[in-house]
């Protein structure tokens, strides 16, 4: 979709108020071309001793009341105007907003962080100020130009209306030639800003890293050439943006010089008045405000096009994860999964695609309503990908997925991650209070309720050490808390959630084995008054996954053990041995 099509659009929805600002325009417009005619004739009439003091001060009153409705008509078609453009900066962002919300973690795996908030913020501007500044210059200038050149043809004299437009075709091919290099040099612009702006986002994301590995110099070198890039990018389509008023002005001046020798060789021949030429030269200089129109909307519709290009491709992105189911409530049932594989890289474009190697092969478990799974195995088995492709953040190959008898993609993305509470491993908290980050799943909960999810997490008494206790702010993504306390407040957060389905992906690495035991025996008792409740949790410390009323082992993607606690000891494989490797080294932590 191109500029002039989404622009269309929008005026087309939002009518009432662009041609409410076209009728206040006219009346600028109508007063502008009055102003110079009205002066000619009073100077006419000075000069041929026809006026007289009464009707000198009516003329100049009348002169006045032009220029006082000119400033309010132009001040209320701004105001009409500039509320009506907003509005497509708002629609813009939200469609931008909405989409990205609605992308997987695949899709984010391509896009960087800062390029995304430049879009959101220095794109849509550029969109916002074609469709608000640009749209209604041109039409402020195309109107006044109209009545200008009329009057000056019909009303004036249309010899000097003739020769003064002589010039206009050369600056017309200054235009062509100064906005093509606009384009190229805006879009420059906002790419070099998007990259800009992604360093920043980085470095202040990791700004502990840097410090801790001592390359702030060096990150500092890296923004003041990035710095230096935009600013040079910026300097250069500025440049071109500056060439309009020399053409503009050459153009005129030219103009004048033509109008004066004809007209003063029409005013010798008296063959014109000298009112007449001087309300000509008058017109003449209301064309600056045309030209200047022209350049300045030639500017920014190049400006608003290349930041199209760049937005545009984001908005038609097909979503990574297709939400087309039509069930919108979670059926209670057993949590099936049927040969279910998944390779990693398999969307990739043909020519750019290896043969994947399998994060899950052929797994098939079951789950029953109320029951607890734990998944254990070596780093990379397969455990982590098993609990997105049951987030639906990936899409199985093979096999399928069946939720209370329905397939997980027969329900709407909106049911399905409501009836799940997902704490993964690395804990992510708003900048936010901290009884408002354990509330987010449930916003109206009580005070009463959020502390007695903080105690179950057993985090409470940590929080009453905080000088603002539950009130006291986490920071940006809980940077003020601990590792172990960002966990917890994130295990909180998911207990108080109203869900069918909590998902524990190594949620307790960053524990001790006390407070570990802790929040499973509260879980437990959780689960005891909601027996609907089902659990799996994903751990490399197999203690936290003792009491699971299954147990399955990972190796490559593939379920090689499976089992209650007794039974995976009795086997003797990978799980006794590892069981046994666990409880050593935590006698010997212990001495």
């Amino acid at each position: 979709m191109g500029l002039a099509r989404l622009i269309g659009g929008f005026v087309r929805r939002h009518w009432r108020s662009y041609a409410s600002s076209a009728v206040m325009l006219f009346g600028v417009a109508v007063c502008t071309v009055l102003i110079p005619r009205k002066t000619g004739a009073l100077i006419d009439g000075l000069a041929a001793h026809r006026l007289g003091q009464h009707e000198l001060v009516i003329g100049i009153l009348e002169l006045l009341g032009l220029g006082l409705a000119i400033y309010g008509l132009r001040v209320a078609w701004r105001l009409r105007l500039y509320s009506a453009a907003y509005r497509l900066g708002v629609e813009l962002r939200t469609q931008l907003y909405a989409r990205l919300a609605a992308q997987g973690p695949a899709f984010f795996q391509h896009q960087r962080t800062g390029d995304l908030m430049a879009l959101a913020t220095n794109d849509i501007d550029a969109i916002e100020q074609a469709a608000g500044e640009a749209l209604l210059a041109a039409f402020d200038g195309s109107l006044t130009l109209v009545m200008v050149l009329g009057i000056m043809f019909l009303g004036v004299d249309w010899r000097l209306t003739a020769i003064a437009l002589l010039p206009f075709p050369l600056m017309a091919l200054a235009f062509w030639h100064i906005s093509s290099h606009i384009h190229t040099a805006a879009g420059d612009a906002l790419k070099r800003f998007s990259d800009l702006n992604d360093h920043v986002q980085e470095t202040l994301s990791g700004v502990r890293t840097l410090r801790a590995l001592g390359l702030e110099a060096r990150s500092s070198q890296q923004f003041s050439q990035l710095a230096a890039g935009a600013a040079e990018a910026s300097l250069r389509a500025q440049k071109w943006e500056a060439a309009y008023e020399p053409a503009v002005g050459l153009t005129l001046t030219a103009a004048t010089g033509l109008t004066l020798g004809l007209g003063g060789y029409l005013v010798w021949q008296q063959q014109l008045t000298i009112g007449a030429l001087t309300s000509f030269s008058m017109y003449l200089g209301q064309l600056i405000w045309p030209m200047f129109a022209a350049g300045w909307v030639l500017s920014l519709i190049e400006r608003g096009r290349a930041a199209l290009a760049r937005l545009q491709p984001l908005l038609e992105t097909p979503l990574s994860v297709d939400d087309r189911g039509t069930v919108a409530q979670l059926e209670r049932g057993p949590l099936v999964f049927e040969h279910v594989g998944f390779a990693y890289g398999s969307h990739e474009p043909q020519e750019r695609r290896q043969q994947p190697r399998p994060a899950l092969d052929d797994v098939s478990l079951r789950l029953e309503p109320g029951r607890t799974l734990g998944l254990v195995g070596a780093t990379g088995a397969g455990k982590s990908t098993l609990l997105r492709v049951l987030l639906r953040q990936a899409t199985p190959q093979q096999g399928r997925v069946l939720w209370g008898g329905h397939a997980l993609d027969e329900y709407t993305l909106a049911t399905l991650r409501s009836g799940i509470a997902w704490v993964p491993q690395e804990s992510f908290l708003f900048s936010a209070s901290i009884a408002e980050n354990i509330a987010l799943g449930r916003p109206g909960a009580s005070r009463a309720e959020v502390e007695q999810a903080a105690r179950m997490a057993a985090i409470h008494d940590d929080i009453l050490r905080f000088p603002h206790g539950y009130d006291t702010p986490v920071g940006e993504k809980g940077i003020t808390l601990s590792g172990g306390q960002r966990q917890r407040v994130a295990i909180a957060r998911s207990l108080l959630a109203d869900s069918s389905l909590l998902l524990l992906d190594d949620a307790l690495s960053a524990v001790d084995t006390g407070t570990e035991t802790r929040i499973l025996e509260h879980l437990d008792e959780l689960r005891r008054t909601r027996p609907e409740l089902s659990a799996i949790i994903a751990s490399h410390r197999l203690s936290a996954v003792v009491k699971a009323d299954l147990i399955v082992v990972l190796r490559d993607g593939r379920v090689v053990e499976r089992g209650t606690h007794e039974q995976l000891l009795a086997l003797d494989g990978w799980y006794a041995g590892q069981w046994r490797y666990q409880q050593l080294e935590a006698s010997l932590d212990a001495i």
